[in-house]
């Protein structure tokens, strides 16, 4: 790890934080986890600086988008979306670690995905893909999906429910899920261009990248999906006129168990998705 790579990761997460508390894209806790886990992505790697930077852009930008509606939803709205320590934690913490493993590991060396090479680096980088993909893919998914005029349906049972039930799809929300992943693929593979030296024929392979992320993407929405349809409670409150998480006197149960909140169920899916890609990777790769 470069003095020069480590100071350009302080200065540049330190302007993205205060500039991400200002607009209320992150709370102030969310700002200060927000600028830890950026610099640690930066000073590990360009590349992987580039994915947790593309994750949170297009997500903070999609949060911003139809708030008037979304407010009308949401039982849980937040202007700008305000995210906090543990959200920011539950949605990079695990490629975090994975980072620090893959650092040590790769001699904070930027690799490419070569499992004749080292199948535990292709390993972690494939779990790092999956992470992003997984979550980029979840929060297009639901900001779109939220949107759409599509009828949602519920994902274990495909019966019609309101707009921000935990686990309803829709068809725009998948899509928008498959898309995301595919643009975490993209800035993977574009940026290694520059921060990797890998023969042409392993280069040429890293465009296997870009499917497997949109794959991972959609699977990573769908895995959330059916946690939020079965561990995560939904109900419609008739004081509030709005799906909310929690049962209540007025709240009318729609579907799910009160066994996870909404940062456990990304944290599992997240997790399942990143061991997934991992193994692809391995046999891809």
């Amino acid at each position: 790890m470069e003095i020069q790579q480590l100071v350009v990761a302080v200065i540049l997460s330190s302007l993205i934080a205060i500039r991400a508390y200002k607009r209320k894209s992150l709370a102030g806790s969310g700002a200060i986890a927000g600028f830890l886990i950026m610099s640690g992505h930066i000073a590990i790697g360009y590349r992987f600086g580039a994915l947790i930077l593309v994750f949170f852009f297009t997500s903070s930008k999609l949060t911003k988008v139809g708030e008037d509606k979304k407010r009308s939803i949401d039982a849980e709205f937040k202007e700008g979306g305000q995210r906090n320590w543990i959200q920011v934690l539950a949605n990079s913490g695990i490629a975090m670690v994975l980072l620090v493993v893959l650092g040590k590991l790769s001699g904070w060396q930027d690799k490419c995905l070569d499992s004749q090479e080292s199948s535990l680096i292709t390993c972690l980088i494939g779990g790092v893909i999956g992470h992003y993909a997984c979550c980029n893919g979840d929060t297009w998914s639901s900001e779109i999906g939220m949107l759409s005029n599509g009828q949602p349906r519920l994902i274990t049972t495909f019966k019609p429910v309101r707009k921000g039930t935990n686990g309803a799809v829709t068809t725009t929300g998948l899509l928008a899920a498959a898309a995301a992943g595919t643009v975490v693929g993209l800035t993977f593979v574009i940026s290694g261009y520059f921060t990797t030296k890998c023969s042409s024929d392993v280069a040429l392979k890293q465009l296997l990248v870009i499917p497997l992320a949109a794959i991972a993407g959609l699977g990573g929405s769908v895995i959330d999906s059916l946690l939020g349809a079965t561990m995560q409670f939904s109900g419609f409150c008739t004081v509030r006129n709005k799906v909310v998480a929690s049962p209540g006197p007025t709240v009318k149960r729609i579907s799910g168990l009160s066994i996870l909140d909404n940062n456990a169920v990304n944290l599992v899916s997240i997790l399942l998705t990143t061991l997934l890609t991992a193994i692809a990777c391995l046999y891809i790769f």
